[in-house]
């Protein structure tokens, strides 16, 4: 990623708190465990901080290192999901309708493949990713629920497909051991929240779907995650890969989160464990700061 004017410009949003791609993710405020009422984490500032788009056709972008604005999928599935539990909590059907709008801008723009052409900009000989066919996996199913359209499920189902695909095959998910992993970028180490994201969506379309192959890939990831968690912990804070990149303070706060959520849908306190522990970790000044500082090296060392 390099230093560059525009990389010091989104870092220093982000730590002023106004990146919207960077908004506070803790626990979202409508889940509830083997239901679709709310989403696992909290997006809804993904929508607050952008209210102009609620009642247009248009959709949010996002501004490339070039300076162009462009319709990134993961963006548009965020900002549905942020959608979605805003109307749960308030039931203004304004945020039902523009969820149904990104949900169907999402059937649009999956590829006959079933995958969606996340990274185009940034890696066009890898552009496919977990995390962008989990969390359209995530809007497809409840939009499924509310409009019982089998369109909704047909694409969802596409998706998950195509993302327990491996990647030798041109698919998002490597086999290896007897183990699964989920991968945000297809040509890079696992990334922590990338991998947690893809399996709330394959979590969603088991809550919907009875089918044997799908609950059998959630239990091997899920296991695989389980005994790959020590490799994400360097010791005093998270790491965002396998890579040993450490966490941002963003993806740190994001980590605890999404650590919590998982232990409340598999039962598993290893989850429990490491949300606490690294809850502590953010609530110590020391340790937060050291990992602020290993992070800016690491930025502008690569």
């Amino acid at each position: 990623m390099g230093l560059s004017i525009y990389n010091i410009k989104k870092w220093a949003k982000m730590f002023a708190g106004k990146s919207v791609l960077h908004v506070n993710q803790s626990m979202g405020q409508a889940f509830t465990v083997g239901e679709l009422k709310g989403y696992f984490n909290d997006l809804t500032q993904k929508v607050l901080m952008q209210p102009e788009y609620v009642d247009s056709s248009e959709f949010p972008t996002v501004k490339t290192e070039q300076g162009e604005d462009i319709l990134f999928p993961v963006a548009i599935f965020q900002y549905a999901l942020g959608c979605w539990d805003l109307y749960q909590l308030n039931n203004d059907k304004r945020y039902e309708k523009k969820f149904i709008a990104c949900a169907d801008w999402a059937l649009k723009m999956q590829e006959p493949n079933g995958g969606w052409n996340n990274f185009f900009f940034a890696y066009p000989k890898n552009p496919y990713g977990a995390m962008a066919q989990g969390e359209a996996t995530s809007v497809l199913v409840r939009a499924w629920s509310i409009t019982k359209e089998d369109k909704y499920m047909v694409a969802a189902k596409r998706a998950v497909d195509f993302m327990l695909e491996s990647v030798e095959d041109g698919g998002t998910s490597q086999y290896k051991e007897n183990g699964l992993v989920l991968l945000e970028y297809t040509h890079l180490p696992a990334v922590l929240n990338g991998w947690v994201f893809s399996v709330f969506g394959l979590y969603d379309l088991c809550i919907v779907c009875d089918e044997e192959k799908y609950k059998d890939a959630l239990d091997k990831t899920l296991r695989t995650l389980e005994k790959t968690m020590p490799k994400f912990d360097c010791g005093y804070w998270s790491n965002y890969d396998l890579d040993n990149h450490i966490a941002s303070p963003f993806y740190h706060h994001l980590h605890v989160a999404q650590m919590n959520a998982l232990a409340c849908i598999t039962g598993n306190d290893l989850y429990r464990e490491y949300s606490s522990k690294w809850r502590k970790e953010e609530e110590n000044r020391f340790k937060k700061f050291r990992a602020t500082l290993v992070k800016g090296y690491q930025k502008i060392r690569n």
